[in-house]
Parts: structure tokens; C-alpha cells; sequence
């Protein structure tokens, strides 16, 4: 792993964030992390009144370099030996050029922050860094607002058996198992209390083939709500990372309900790595 993109607000949760992936920079052995600022430059209407102050574009630039610059100075004291602390500044939307962004820096792991919220915020708000799992084919590893780096040495791998074979993304996931050597639990929530369908031994076999060499362990759970019986069973094993591959859903279910992987990155206070399928 040579690069991780810390993309930042300036926040507390950012910066929360940044410190965090300067611990799993060791683990992983990365050798280069990235402080990122998308700044939005306001682009003028016609017909609004001109007493309306304007932004200029090289202020605006400057500032958002100062405050990159700050951080770093900050997050300096922690670097690991062997890592190199940059950053850089666009005037875009990050969301709309995370993806970009990730293959012109060559860049192994996006890590962000998150503060959650209500279920409210959840539907209306949105959030950044769901925005970004959504806009990216980068891992992206979600932080929660109070957890604190510690290395990561089990994995709950959330798991919908049934879509195994077609959307499971083998390299960037064998990649980094390979990198966390970490213990690996498979979970696969039974929300409806149907059982093991007749697919299920079939699936888990293949699934068994594409994770061969990082032994697997397999749990088969019913509950009614996927994301609680995920969060319970991740807490109950005391896991340092979830591992989900979020799918694509339709327009109308995007706006009215969210998916399994923003309600996790919404609700977890266990770290969140998301790989697109």
C-alpha cells in the first residue's frame, strides 16, 4: 500500500480521521498520505443583486492551502517513520471528483470521518462520505467521530450470499486482507427467518474458493434488522473493522431509503471499509 487520500473539512472529525489513518499507515506500510481540500467556488447568478459580495478565487485557494497547511503541521509529531505528508487543493465538489482524484494520485484507500445522526439527518442530510463511497471505486474506510486507531487484527466482512459470485471485487479485497493479516469472520444476516436457502452451501463454497489462504470463519444470523444484527455481532467479537461491498440500487429506493451501507456508516462506532462491488 503506497497511498491514502485524507480528505478534510478541518473539522474535529476530520482531523480525527487524519489521525487515524496515520496509524494504520504502519500497519499497512504505506509510504505517503495525502491531506485533501475540495473548495467550492460560488459561481454568480444573473440578476442578483450586485451589493452581494463576491469570493475571489485566489483568497479562496489561499485559505483552503493555510488550513492544509496548519493540519499538517499539527499531524507532523505523529508521522510514522518512512511517511511522507502532503496534501493538495482543488476548487471542486469532492464527491463529484473523489473518483479522479484517487486514480490521478494513484491512491490504495480513501479514509474519511463521520459524526452520524439522526434518522432524519439521515434521509434529508446526507453525508459527505456517503457521498464519496458512492462516487468512487476506491476502498473507502469510514471512521467514527470517537474511535481512536488501534491495529486492526479482526474483520467482520458483512456478506450477502446470494450475490456472491457476481459482485464480490477479488483483488481489492484479497489486497488488503493480505495487508491487515487480520482474523476473518464472514456474516451473513438472515433478515426474513427463512433459514439457509439451497443455494447457501453452494455460495458459501465459492465464496470459501475466493478466500482461500485468509481462513474464514462463517456465521449464519437471523435478525430482522440487517444493520443491528451486524453491529450486534461486530461488538460481541470485539472486531476492529467491518467490511461491506455496497450495491447500486434504483432512483426512487436511493431517495427514500438508504442503503444497508449508509445506515451502517450512519450508526457504527467500528470502523467501516467499503469496497464497490
Amino acid at each position: 500500500m503506497k497511498t491514502i487520500i485524507v480528505p478534510t473539512d478541518f473539522s474535529a472529525t476530520a482531523y480525527n480521521a487524519a489521525r487515524y489513518a496515520l496509524g494504520l499507515a504502519e500497519q499497512m506500510g504505506t509510504t505517503r498520505i495525502l491531506l485533501y481540500h475540495a473548495y467550492e467556488l460560488i459561481v454568480p447568478v444573473p440578476d442578483v443583486p450586485s451589493s452581494i459580495p463576491m469570493v475571489d478565487p485566489n483568497e479562496l485557494k489561499a485559505a483552503s492551502l493555510e488550513g492544509l497547511e496548519r493540519m499538517k503541521q499539527d499531524l507532523l509529531p505523529a508521522l510514522p517513520p518512512g511517511v511522507v505528508l502532503e496534501y493538495r487543493a482543488d476548487n471542486n465538489l469532492l464527491a463529484a471528483n473523489i473518483d479522479t482524484l484517487s486514480k490521478e494520485e494513484h491512491a490504495d484507500v480513501i479514509i474519511m470521518g463521520t459524526t452520524g445522526g439522526s434518522q432524519l439527518e439521515e434521509i434529508l442530510i446526507g453525508s459527505n462520505t456517503i457521498d464519496v463511497v458512492k462516487h468512487t471505486s476506491c476502498p473507502v474506510l469510514i471512521i467514527p467521530a470517537e474511535v481512536t486507531f488501534r491495529p486492526v487484527r479482526k474483520i467482520v466482512f458483512a456478506c450477502d450470499f446470494k450475490k456472491v459470485g457476481t459482485s464480490t471485487p477479488v483483488y481489492p479485497l484479497k489486497r488488503l486482507l493480505s495487508v491487515f493479516q487480520a482474523e476473518l469472520h464472514v456474516l451473513n444476516i438472515d433478515k426474513d427467518g427463512k433459514g439457509l436457502s439451497t443455494e447457501t452451501p453452494e455460495a458459501s463454497l465459492l465464496l470459501d474458493t475466493l478466500l482461500e489462504g485468509y481462513h474464514p470463519k462463517y456465521h449464519f444470523i437471523d435478525h430482522s434488522n440487517v444493520v443491528e444484527g451486524i453491529m450486534e455481532f461486530a461488538d460481541r467479537e470485539k472486531a476492529d473493522l467491518i467490511l461491506t461491498i455496497p450495491r447500486k440500487h434504483g432512483l426512487f429506493e436511493s431517495i427514500f431509503k438508504r442503503s444497508r451501507t449508509a445506515q451502517l456508516a450512519f450508526h457504527t462506532h467500528i470502523p467501516l471499509l467499503a469496497i464497490h462491488e
